[in-house]
Formats: C-alpha cells, structure tokens, sequence
C-alpha cells in the first residue's frame, strides 16, 4: 500500500476521504481485507499518511454501504458476503440497471450505441465463465448508467457500484438457465441495436430474475 498523496492547501478533506474511501474498498473487493478481518483507523491513518479523520468519514461510508461494521472506540470489521447478500445485491442491480437501460437506450449517440453492443457482446462470451460473467454484466449497465442523461440516477449507480461489484463477483448465471439467459441477451442485444428503451428494460430485468 502506498500514501494518499499530499493535499495541496485548496484541496478538500472531501477528497482525501473520497480516495481513502475507494483504497479501502479496492482492498476488500481484490481480498486484501478478507471478510472477518478487522481495520483499525490508526493502522490506515498511519499507512498512507493522512489523518484519522478522512479514515473514519471512509469507513462510515463503507458502513452505510454494508461492507464493514464499526465497533467504536474498537475497531471496524470487514463484513461476510452471504446469500442473503447476494439475494438483495442481485434485486437491486436488476432494478438499477433496468432503469439505466430504459433511460439511456433511447439516448445514446450511433457511437455510443456501437460502444454498448460491443460491450454486451462481451457480456455474452462471458455467459459460461463464472469469474468474468458478473464484471461483464456490470460493465455494460455501468456504462448505460453513465449515459442515462439522469444525474440523480448517475450518481446512484456510482455509489453503489463498488458493493455490487463486491457482493456479486462470484455470482454466477447457474449452468442450468444459461440458454435462457444466451437468448435474453441476444433480445437485448436487439433492444439496444435499435433503441427500444422499454424492451431493454424488461429484458434486464429477466437477466436479474425479475
């Protein structure tokens, strides 16, 4: 682990808790901080030599997300991914990412619409790969996220995507439903070729059992 680099005088303690707040969450997605494993403010504080303030406004926002629990004046606790977890992660993603398809479909540019097949193509090839298949999905409603045309919806995706991304990484298509699912990405696929927001719509949310 490095250092959060020095601030400059104008920049804001907003920002230094911003890039504490994805180190962190960097660590607990890649494994680096396992589920179980304690955090200690101080220990982070020192390690990338910034104060103990933007370490806790971290974490409190890592809280608020579900991936660790605070234990004041002890010490803060990486939290399990359960089945539970995933259950509620995969509802939300679905609704989300349906939203992003049926604002941003209609919307994109020939470019961007090119840039979005491509990805969902991508997101395809990935369908008999569990440890590509859920990055994939995302990376095609993170984009259409981007794209929606929606700053409020924009941001949400933003912020909730780092413990999407977490919940769901070794969540996999079950091998059984994989024709299915091929066919509803082709119509997907489809939808977003010709830029039918409402059919996009419900075919991300057939994705995610909806």
């Amino acid at each position: 682990m490095g250092t959060i680099g020095s601030t400059n005088i104008g920049e804001s303690k907003q920002l230094l808790a911003e890039e504490v707040f994805h180190h962190i969450g960097r660590q607990i997605i890649d494994g680096t901080l396992a589920e179980g494993e304690r955090i200690r403010d101080v220990d982070v504080a020192e390690e990338l030599h910034v104060s103990r303030t933007p370490v806790r406004e971290a974490l409190q926002r890592l809280e608020r997300l579900g991936m660790v629990t605070m234990y004041p004046s002890r010490y803060t606790e990486v939290t399990a991914v359960t089945s539970e977890t995933i259950a509620q992660s995969l509802e939300f993603a679905g609704y989300q990412a349906g939203i992003a398809a049926r604002l941003a479909v209609p919307r994109m540019t020939s470019a961007q619409r090119e840039h979005a097949l491509r990805l969902t193509t991508a997101m395809h090839v990935a369908l008999d790969d569990g440890t590509t298949t859920s990055s994939a999905r995302w990376a095609v409603f993170a984009y259409l996220g981007e794209h929606s045309g929606n700053t409020q919806h924009r941001t949400l995706i933003e912020d909730t995507s780092m413990v999407l991304h977490r919940n769901l990484r070794d969540w996999a298509v079950p091998t059984s439903d994989r024709g299915r699912m091929g066919q509803v990405y082709e119509e997907f696929l489809d939808a977003v070729r010709v830029g039918d927001g409402e059919a996009a719509e419900r075919l991300v949310r057939a994705m995610y059992y909806l």
